[in-house]
């Protein structure tokens, strides 16, 4: 039976190549820790590492590379920033496409006594900025917001999101977490205060890896949450106040960084452009084909217009989850159906609680396995 992965809207395959060698290489060849060795091989591991973040800077428009911490991804790093720098009787402000890793840390944030405001978004996952306004109020302090939405694709207006919040002093936080290695994104360009991004997703590298990257003033203004050894001034039992140390306490994932530099090694040669350019045409034919089918309706934007690869469709007269286990089983065709882990965006879909099938072509799907899931969905259907 083929095996067709269709399900890069959670995590990247194949990744990029170089990525395995290079973890490896790290784990055989080198294993040394930095910043907690005085001898050649520990400096340049740490080389490595410094050069990661220099590409990241250059990947997302930003010029401090000391400003990008490393995480276990975008969960820890959104956690990270909210806790961090939101208080009782402060406001924030989210989609109404939000994945859990923003909502939930909200709603703990909620029961401290910091105020939520969800800004509705269409029924097809759009958002206009020009109405972010009227939800602002007095102690109004961010607005935490997805680049594009993992059910459906959508992108949300981030340049003119970061417009509004500088004109009401109010920080802007982005997840980017289906965007990052896709879409051109420029933090200082566009104002962003701080990017949370993924490892393993449009960045092709290795589960595990992911952080943020923050602003000066706003890294100041931030509580670190996790504090303990960074290697650097040992003789003090206070967290380093200079960057990434402030937010880099214990051992970073080393073996996942290393990777992570081949795959953005790789992603910069061909070029967030072509990588965009390719995942669309793959999307574009996947949307034709759908259209096409009587026993299903596309969730989201139905063409390739404002829209990043995932697409999600809900059968009409079947369980979605039995059609994603028969085409899977009979096909071996991989989606993920469900929740996706953002209810709150399926309830301003429409397709809350039954969910729907996600569809997440990547720029190394071939044309032929597009069209064989649409006459795989096809036969399940008709079934």
């Amino acid at each position: 039976m083929k095996r067709v992965y269709l399900d890069n809207g959670s995590t990247s395959f194949p990744k990029a190549p170089g990525v395995g060698e290079a973890m490896r290489r790290y784990c055989e060849d080198i294993g040394v820790n930095i910043g907690r060795g005085g001898y050649e091989e520990a400096y340049s591991a740490a080389d490595v590492i410094l050069e990661t973040r220099e590409k990241l800077c250059e990947l997302f428009g930003f010029d401090k590379p000391e400003n990008v911490v490393f995480t276990s991804g975008i969960t820890a790093s959104i956690n990270m920033v909210l806790k961090g720098f939101l208080r009782p009787g402060d406001h924030v402000l989210a989609s109404s496409v939000e994945h859990n890793a923003v909502i939930r840390p909200l709603r703990q944030l909620e029961q401290t006594g910091v105020e939520v405001t969800l800004i509705p978004c269409n029924t097809d996952g759009r958002l206009y900025a020009n109405t972010i306004s009227r939800y602002l109020k007095p102690n109004s302090k961010a607005v935490v917001m997805t680049h594009a939405s993992n059910v459906c694709g959508t992108i949300l207006p981030i340049r003119e999101v970061a417009k509004v919040c500088q004109e009401y002093g109010v920080r802007l936080i982005v997840d980017c977490a289906q965007t990052g290695g896709v879409l051109k994104i420029n933090m200082k360009e566009w104002g962003v205060d701080a990017l949370a991004f993924a490892g393993h997703k449009g960045l092709l590298g290795p589960q595990g890896t992911g952080g943020f990257i923050i602003k000066d003033d706003f890294a100041c203004e931030l509580t670190p949450l996790i504090s303990g050894g960074t290697g650097s001034i040992s003789h003090l039992e206070t967290v380093p106040d200079f960057m990434p140390d402030r937010f880099e306490s214990g051992t970073q994932n080393l073996p996942g960084l290393f990777g992570l530099n081949a795959a953005i090694r790789y992603l910069t040669s061909i070029g967030t452009e072509k990588i965009y350019q390719r995942e669309m045409e793959l999307t574009q034919t996947l949307l034709q084909g759908l259209c096409q089918l009587k026993k299903l309706r596309i969730v989201g934007i139905p063409s390739c217009e404002g829209r990043v690869a995932p697409v999600s469709i809900d059968c009409i007269g079947k369980d979605n989850a039995r059609v994603a286990y028969e085409l899977e089983q009979s096909f071996g065709i991989m989606t993920r159906c469900g929740l996706h882990c953002a209810p709150l965006a399926h309830k301003t879909l429409g397709t809350y609680p039954r969910g729907t099938i996600r569809i997440t072509p990547g720029h190394r799907t071939t044309t032929e396995e597009i069209y064989y899931a649409i006459d795989a969905i096809k036969a399940v259907l008709d079934a």
